[in-house]
């Protein structure tokens, strides 16, 4: 199994970071629908967004990794049975799922930091409030990070589904070589 990704396949790390993020963004989603519903006397009101924040700031560092990761490795070519509309298609979905993620994230920063104070990340460091002098901050950018969770939410789904419809229908290599590595 090859660490670096190739011309042909992807490389065990740009694998588990996928799948990583794939995780984190369902498991947070998950975790976001649930935490507004909760009062004051839950025993989550507290713990669930001390998590939800911790995982948000964690997965914002994988992102940069996964950013940077890109850069130094080749990118697979697309199978060649793929359509001159799907290369495209799955350049500017890949862009826009990587732009939703990070407006996301730091939509949700700006939600957590309006108070001026700092985001404690699973009590092992904490992320300073560096702006908190937007009106309203605080509700702006929760409705942003509500629309860009769904938005996120919608265009994984179909990025899902894309993989499967190459997998099941074209029968092309195209998630098999998101599952593992190959020299």
């Amino acid at each position: 199994m090859s660490i670096r990704n190739t011309k042909q396949t992807y490389g065990w790390v740009a694998i588990v970071i996928h799948w990583l993020v794939a995780l984190s963004v369902f498991a947070l989603f998950g975790l976001g629908l649930f935490m507004v519903d909760l009062n004051y006397y839950s025993s989550w009101y507290q713990t669930a967004p001390m998590i939800h924040k911790s995982v948000g700031i964690l997965l914002f560092m994988l992102m940069l990794f996964r950013l940077i990761w890109r850069m130094l490795n080749p990118h697979p070519e697309p199978p060649a049975n793929h359509k001159a509309w799907e290369r495209q298609g799955a350049k500017v979905g890949h862009w826009l799922l990587y732009a939703l993620l990070f407006c996301l994230m730091i939509s949700g920063y700006l939600i957590s930091t309006a108070d001026g104070r700092a985001i404690v990340v699973f009590e092992w460091f904490e992320v300073p409030a560096t702006i908190t002098g937007i009106a309203q901050q605080e509700e702006l950018a929760g409705d942003i990070h509500e629309i860009l969770a769904w938005a996120l939410i919608v265009l994984a789904a179909g990025h899902a589904f894309a993989a499967l419809k190459h997998h099941f229908i074209d029968k092309d290599n195209t998630l098999v070589r998101m599952l593992k590595s190959t020299k």
